[in-house]
Formats: C-alpha cells, structure tokens, sequence
C-alpha cells in the first residue's frame, strides 16, 4: 500500500523545556531541576508525528540562518520529513518556544521569529507539493493571511484540509469555508464561536461552528476523549484513555497528525478520530512533543 502525502504548513521551533515541581508567581524566582533544547512548533511536531505513522510528509515552513534552524532542519530530516519547502529567513532568527513542564503539564509562550516570514507567495511557490498531497494539515502559529491563503490553494487543487485551530484566535470566514475538518479542543472552540462549550453546551457550539463553513468539527476534550460532528449533524463522542502522563506538550498535534493518516488513508471520522485518540495518549506519556511521537507499530499494539 502507498504511503499517504502529507503537506504539513506550519511552524518549527526550538523548544526550551524547563522542568519544575511548580508554576512561578508573578514576580516570583524559583528554581528549576532540569532544561532541555528539543526541536518543536506545531507545524514542525504533526510533520514528525504523521512521518512516525508512516506518512510521506513534506513540511512547508520558515528558520532563520541561526543554529537553532539547522538543529529543525537536521531533526525533519532525521525523521524523514521533506524539508526542501522549508526556507531560510535572512532577517529573522529562528522561532521559539518557552515551556514550563509541572506534573506533567505545561505552560508555553512562543516567539514566532521567522515563523511570521512564511507569506501567501511562498505558498504559491509551493502549489506543486500541495497539488500532489492527499491532505493538507494546518495551524495558527504562522500569519493568519498565509493560513488563509494555503487552504485556498489546497481547496483549489482539490485536496483535503484539515485546519488545527491553535494558538486560539478569531478565524476569518473564507478561511473556515476552505476547511474540511477543524479540530479546537475546548478553549478554542469556546473562542471561535463565543460562546460556553462547557458540559451540555459544547454540542450547541461545535453546532456553531459547523455553521460557520467547515464541514466537520471535532473537539479534543483532554482526558474526556473527543467528540465530533458533521455541518448540522449529530454529536458523536469518543472515549479517551486513562494514561500515566509524563508531559502532555504534544498530544494535540499527534491527535492531529493521527486524524490527518487515518483519514488519509480514506477511514470514516469516527475511525480516524479514534485512531488519533490513540495516538496522543501515547505520546504523553514520553517527556517532549517530537522525541514522544508513537511510531505506527506502537499505536497498532495499544489496546487502552
């Protein structure tokens, strides 16, 4: 069987990594017990999870001329991620993730650097290797304009886009009518529609937002599983899995990139989402978000 494509258009960062038992005050020094330098950015993260799973994956992306973007480079590459679409920013230095890891969970602040150089020209530039793509995986930490744009271009090729609604922001409406799958988890989805998607109001919103123009919502609800529903459909919820969580920095985009081969691969929703469920319980439980990306044997072998 041929390998699905994959066109990731995203974001690569370096991720500084802190280790600490607790989160700082406002105004408050305190020590950490550990640091590590580990390649990430969204785009960069669902690039290596789908290679992992076995996709043929071009990454579509910007670095700067600084060490940290040969290190991104050199990561991709390692992972098997084509990176001749990645170009190199002359004026920018590479994009930077600052994280706090505390039991198991983060905090993050990202400087995008040369993320914010990728602009609609360089996805035009870029319109064979997304013609030749089986889907198109999208997030928010490049220009919203250059988002935009790269699902227009998909759209019109023909190919399917899958859009990661992350970080949270206000979406434009030509934007969402391009998409065909979008994946908020619940603050995001909260964001893009105004309203509560809280308890029982979290149909009402995801019903929103099917309405808004992308064709199916799924909804990440963390150790609650993930939910998901077609433009005026139904509401169908899938379990999560209970999980001894070591860092949860990338199960979203390894539920990403695990919906994103599944669907691939020409599956139903509901088995790509539960195929990606299982993929981003995975990989919380290994310390980073690419070093703990499941490989596709692992995932088969996952009985919950």
């Amino acid at each position: 069987m041929q390998a699905p494509k994959i066109v990731v258009i995203g974001s690569l960062n370096m991720d500084i990594v802190i280790e600490a038992d607790r989160y700082p005050q406002q105004g408050e020094t305190m020590l950490g017990h550990g640091i590590r330098f580990l390649p990430g950015g969204k785009g960069a993260n669902q690039a290596v999870a789908a290679a992992r799973l076995g996709a043929a994956v071009t990454m579509v992306g910007a670095v700067g001329t600084d060490g940290f973007g040969q290190e991104l480079l050199h990561a991709l590459q390692a992972e098997n991620v084509g990176t001749d679409a990645v170009r190199i920013a002359e004026q920018a230095a590479t994009g930077v993730a600052s994280i706090y890891v505390c039991q198991g969970d983060n905090s993050i602040v990202v400087l995008p650097g040369a993320n914010h150089t990728l602009l609609p020209a360089h996805i035009d530039a870029c319109r064979e290797v997304i013609a030749a793509a089986d889907i198109v995986l999208l997030q928010m930490e490049i220009p919203v304009d250059t988002v935009a744009h790269a699902a227009q271009v998909a759209k019109a090729c023909g190919r399917t886009v899958v859009l990661n609604p992350a970080p949270a922001q206000k979406l434009p409406e030509e934007l969402l009518h391009n998409v065909d799958y979008i994946t908020p988890n619940r603050t995001e989805l909260a964001l893009l529609t105004g309203r509560s998607a809280e308890g029982g109001e979290l149909e009402a919103a995801m019903r929103e937002l099917a309405g808004m123009g992308a064709r199916h919502v799924i909804t990440t609800l963390g150790a609650e599983g993930s939910a998901f529903m077609a433009q005026e459909g139904t509401l169908t919820r899938v379990p999560g899995y209970v999980m001894e969580v070591v860092d949860t920095t990338g199960a979203g985009d390894s539920f990403n990139a695990g919906l994103a081969y599944s669907l691939a691969l020409g599956k139903s929703l509901e088995e790509a989402v539960s195929f990606a469920a299982k993929v981003s319980a995975l990989a919380v439980t290994k310390f980073g978000a690419q070093p703990g990306m499941p490989t596709l044997q692992e995932v088969l072998d996952f009985n919950g």
